[in-house]
């Protein structure tokens, strides 16, 4: 590796050439190498707290690796990838641009960061130990056929763009105030998934109880995926209408919505040490098919 570039904006050419990168990682694992939150902030350009590492053979050739960090509610994210022409060299690629972007952390103040790994391997590990970083949250993904054989039981309605933000973003920011990616939305993080290709208001599923929003469950299509999978991307309940079941009922109810889009496979993300929330979605037939991780570690401000 001849070239390592920082960069807190990404013009045209460079968000080609990553997307490009990204595709060819894609193709080759089957998953996608950035997550949503991050991918919205490489095609915005980036935005506070962002930067964009990229490791490049040659001075000026396309990019063989990139590392990027996005800010959160209340850490940063690392995410990584690295072409998979060149991952006999994955260490000292991987661990140079980790480097990098841990050093964009100290410099904005430093604080908790998350390496999220997609099925990580020992390989993984070892590179996170050298940059000082150590194994933290576990990251379930699970699925399970559909239609089910149970339902919603509430009603439920569709989300409204220009007419439903304030109230939802109210409801998610008191359900997610303490998660580091979901917590802390404003207009603009919802914003850009509005503006996304497969943003379904009709799939945004909304239940009121007393003249408020009192949960909701988001779905998403994956129609890139074989079989096509349907998320339950966010799912949420104001804290002031916890215990009512509301949790399961606007699962099934997102459920409900995609085998009616004619989805035949239901998909969602746990933390593993949600017990309870495992425990739930097992019940309603979830199995789980892949396990992510992230590395963390406190960053001192340089």
């Amino acid at each position: 590796m001849q070239s390592l570039e920082i960069k807190r904006q990404l013009d045209a050419q460079d968000i080609a050439e990553i997307t490009e990168l990204l595709q060819t990682a894609e193709l080759a694992d089957g998953i996608r190498p950035l997550s949503d939150h991050l991918w919205l902030d490489l095609v915005e350009g980036g935005r506070a707290g962002f930067a964009g590492v990229v490791a490049r053979e040659t001075e000026g050739g396309l990019p063989i690796g990139y590392a990027q960090v996005s800010r959160g509610n209340s850490s940063s994210t690392l995410e990584l990838v690295i072409d998979p022409e060149h991952r006999d060299h994955m260490t000292s690629v991987g661990v140079d641009l980790l480097r990098a972007a841990l050093d964009v952390v100290a410099r904005d103040g430093g604080g908790h960061v998350h390496w999220w790994v997609f099925e990580p391997t020992p390989t993984h590990t070892a590179m996170a130990e050298r940059v000082g970083l150590a194994p933290g949250r576990t990251l379930h993904q699970m699925r399970r056929p559909l239609p089910t054989d149970e339902h919603a039981g509430v009603s439920t309605r569709a989300f409204e763009v220009d007419r439903d933000e304030d109230a939802w973003l109210y409801v998610n920011n008191r359900a997610f105030w303490d998660h580091p990616e979901q917590g802390g939305w404003d207009r603009e993080t919802l914003r850009q998934r509005e503006k996304e290709p497969w943003f379904d208001p009709a799939g945004f599923r909304l239940h009121e109880r007393d003249g408020r929003l009192a949960a909701f469950c988001w779905t998403k299509v994956h129609h890139d995926q074989d079989p096509v999978l349907g998320e339950i991307y966010v799912i949420g309940v104001d804290p002031d209408f916890q215990g009512l079941g509301l949790g399961r009922a606007l699962t099934l109810a997102g459920l409900d919505h995609l085998a009616d889009e004619g989805v035949t496979v239901g998909m969602l993300y746990v933390d593993a040490d949600n017990a309870a929330g495992i425990a739930l979605y097992g019940k309603l037939g979830f199995e789980i098919q892949r396990t992510d991780r992230a590395y963390t570690g406190e960053v001192a401000a340089a």
